[in-house]
C-alpha cells in the first residue's frame, strides 16, 4: 500500500502533455488502464450471456440485466444502445451490466442470438 506522499507526489498534469493518469501517470491520450481492465473483465467470463428480470431495489419496476457479454466497453455501449432503441425503452450500461426497462426477455433474447451470442435465461 503507498503512504500518503506517494500518493500525493504523483504526476497529474503537464504543460506539454496535459492531463495523466492517476493510475499509470502516463498521458490521459496514451492510458490503457480502461483496456487493461476490459480484458480482464473479459477474461474471466464464461462465454454464456445471461438475462435476469430484477425488480429488487427498484421500487417495484421491473428492469433486465444482462450479464456476461464478452464485448469491450465501446462496443458494449453500441449494444446497449441498439437492444434500447429495439425495445422502444431506456436503459443504461454500469460496469459490465447492460439494464434495460421493462420485461422483454423474449425479444431480447432473439436480438442477441443474431448477434451470434450464446443466451441464458436465469433467474425468474
Amino acid at each position: 500500500m503507498k503512504s500518503l506522499k506517494e500518493q500525493l507526489s504523483g504526476l497529474v498534469y503537464s504543460t506539454e502533455t496535459g492531463q495523466h493518469c492517476p493510475d499509470c501517470a502516463e498521458p490521459v491520450s496514451q492510458c490503457r488502464c480502461d483496456q487493461l481492465a476490459d480484458a480482464e473483465r473479459i477474461a474471466s467470463l464464461d462465454g454464456i450471456v445471461r438475462i435476469r428480470r430484477e425488480v429488487a431495489g427498484r421500487k417495484g419496476k421491473g428492469v433486465i440485466t444482462i450479464t456476461g457479454v464478452p464485448l469491450p466497453e465501446p462496443e458494449l455501449k453500441a449494444l446497449t444502445k441498439k437492444l434500447k432503441q429495439r425495445c422502444g425503452t431506456g436503459g443504461s450500461l454500469k460496469s459490465g451490466v447492460i439494464e434495460i426497462q421493462g420485461d422483454q426477455r423474449d425479444l431480447i433474447k432473439t436480438l442477441l442470438e443474431a448477434e451470434g451470442f450464446k443466451v441464458k435465461l436465469a433467474g425468474g
